[in-house]
């Protein structure tokens, strides 16, 4: 079986939280994960629109794009707006030869609102789930039908958070959505893991192996704290260096058979936590589970022509 190990430009610069950013180039963030081990990056705020400027820094860094985010907004807004937003990143996802788009949920969330307590955030009732779950599958299966399929990322302080959210999601929309595991934001809810593997492996297109302190969340006042306030408190971190064992859930996806991309993904103070030094536990973290798994770690970048 083979994966591919790719990271977030999120250890780097952060979007929501510009204090937890740390200031470096593009060039120099590629760098740094490319020195790591990893061959993939997902899209941040500093990679250039064009793919005619986007390839030839990825080439120069051998790197591959693995992915991006989409702040999708269909839980409470018309499906036309979202694909004429969406359209010129797929334009672009497909001009670099992207995996996949990332889908998330946005509307109704609270999670870039620092003001917003995580016990405050949207509940959907039954039906509302099932409208908005049929509504993301036909968005999903729209934007497969340009060329870029969708990966769908269930995410604290969004409309689907909880494990029994996601089962839900799962329950009522199709497979023209596909999923993204995250391991991280699932446990961070309250999940379990490898149960959410066992029950969805069939949907899983992409994986986020993003690791938690639970020590930081379990100190957490939900009603009082918010999403932001226990990313600045630490909550996440990368492989290797939190309270996950990676060595079962990477054995789970290895059992079904899972190959493709594992993206690295933890928001963390840069100043307190630098990225290349937390790129290089993580990587190592990933190489010693995945070989363990029987996994072939794919070492090239950027393709060769």
């Amino acid at each position: 079986m083979k994966a591919k190990l790719g990271m977030s430009p999120i250890a780097w610069w952060n979007d929501d939280l510009v204090e937890l950013s740390d200031d470096v180039s593009l060039e120099e963030c590629l760098r740094q994960s490319r020195s790591a081990g990893f061959t993939g990056m997902e899209k941040g705020r500093r990679f250039p629109e064009d793919p005619a400027k986007m390839l030839p820094i990825l080439k120069a860094a051998d790197v591959t794009l693995c992915g991006g985010w989409y702040s999708g907004t269909l839980v409470n807004e018309e499906m036309a707006a979202n694909k004429a937003r969406i359209q010129p990143m797929i334009d672009l996802f497909k001009a670099v030869d992207a995996p996949c788009i990332v889908y998330g949920e946005v509307g109704r969330s609270i999670q870039g609102d620092r003001s917003k307590p995580l016990s405050t955030k949207a509940k959907l009732s039954d039906d509302e789930m099932k409208a908005y779950a049929r509504k993301v599958t036909e968005f999903g299966e729209w934007c497969a039908d340009r060329g870029m399929p969708l990966s769908y990322h269930h995410h604290m302080a969004a409309v689907v958070e909880t494990e029994p959210e996601l089962d839900a999601f799962m329950k009522y929309s199709g497979a023209g959505i596909p999923l993204l595991l995250d391991a991280g934001h699932l446990a961070f809810a309250g999940g379990d893991v490898l149960r959410a593997i066992d029950k969805h492996y069939t949907r899983i297109n992409h994986v986020h192996v993003k690791d938690v302190r639970l020590p930081v969340i379990d100190k957490l006042d939900r009603t009082r704290q918010s999403f932001l306030d226990a990313v600045a408190l630490g909550a996440f971190t990368v492989p290797g260096d939190g309270s996950l064992d990676f060595g079962k859930i990477v054995q789970r996806f290895a059992d079904y058979g899972y190959e493709g991309w594992f993206v690295v993904e933890a928001e963390q103070d840069p100043m307190k936590n630098p990225p290349l030094k937390m790129a290089e536990v993580g990587h190592k973290e990933l190489m010693r589970v995945m070989t363990a798994a029987g996994y072939t770690v794919e070492t090239q970048g950027f393709p060769q022509s």
